[in-house]
């Protein structure tokens, strides 16, 4: 079943950027994975604003990839960058309809 990361950032000092944006996206492929996309142009279109930078979308085979990623001990030095420099929440998301009225996902 895909899983999707949904990373979710605010930059705070963007000096970690170009490294990680250099080089995660290799260590991303290594778990199966892809970016779909890592944008800077977020816009609310319902709600109120978050106040969120930059959004990343990576899906991945499976869960178990997904984890396998954020736990890689070859991340381990960028995560920690990221985080002194920026606000962020990565979210894990499966492919599934959770009221099972698409019929092209699977039940949630």
């Amino acid at each position: 079943m895909t899983a999707y990361v949904i990373a979710d950032i605010k930059m705070k000092d963007p000096k970690w950027v170009p490294a990680y944006a250099a080089s995660v996206h290799d260590i991303v492929h290594k778990h199966g994975g892809k970016y779909l996309s890592r944008s800077g142009n977020v816009k609310t279109l319902e709600g109120k604003p978050l106040d969120t930078t930059l959004i990343a979308l990576m899906a991945f085979p499976s869960e178990a990839a997904a984890r396998a990623f954020t736990n890689d001990p070859a991340y381990a030095p960028f995560v920690s960058a990221r985080q002194d420099g920026s606000d962020s929440r990565f979210q894990l998301i499966d492919d599934t309809d959770l009221a099972g009225t698409i019929p092209y996902l699977p039940k949630g």
